[in-house]
């Protein structure tokens, strides 16, 4: 198989996966390395592939259907109530898709998060604490957004209420 067909076949992969695929799994699928996937995959986005990179993995960017309901909400904690804010988020039925904040010296910084349940939360707070990295709303004093899809405007609602009862949303 040359570059060419394993662009291709991880495109396929990654539009027929349910969720995200990491560079090792698809490394493995192929017979490759990791680093020829992360490779493979910035190429693939310098021809305008949309291709996100979650904390779990690869995913590929497909059209939303137009009566999605996606808010934008803001706000503000510590880190200890990281998985907190995102377990209120997909117990009311929704995901959390993105996490942004506004630097004093870069302006808008966006991480890819596509949690929907409760699992991909435990992923996500499991490799915030390996990792020994820090949230982005560190560099803001607790401040920031996520824009969350939502299955209808009750749940959006049922979620602001909680984050305000839990103090955590930024009003």
């Amino acid at each position: 198989m040359n570059a060419q067909q394993r662009r291709e076949n991880i495109l396929q992969i990654l539009k027929d996966a349910p969720g995200p695929i990491s560079a090792a799994s698809l490394a493995q699928k192929l017979h490759v390395s990791r680093q020829i996937i992360v490779g493979d995959i910035a190429l693939l986005r310098a021809a305008n592939v949309d291709i996100f990179a979650s904390p779990r993995g690869y995913i590929l960017q497909k059209a939303q259907p137009k009566d999605e309901n996606l808010y934008t909400i803001a706000c503000k904690h510590g880190p200890d109530e990281v998985g907190q804010e995102l377990y209120i988020i997909v117990d009311n039925g929704a995901s959390a898709l993105d996490v942004i904040i506004e630097h004093k010296l870069y302006g808008q910084i966006c991480g890819q998060l596509q949690v929907s349940s409760r699992y991909d939360v435990d992923c996500f707070l499991k490799k915030l604490q390996s990792t020994s990295s820090a949230p982005l709303s560190e560099l803001t004093g607790g401040v920031h957004f996520h824009t969350i899809r939502c299955p209808d405007v009750q749940s959006y609602e049922r979620i602001v209420a909680k984050l305000r009862e839990k103090g955590i949303l930024f009003e």
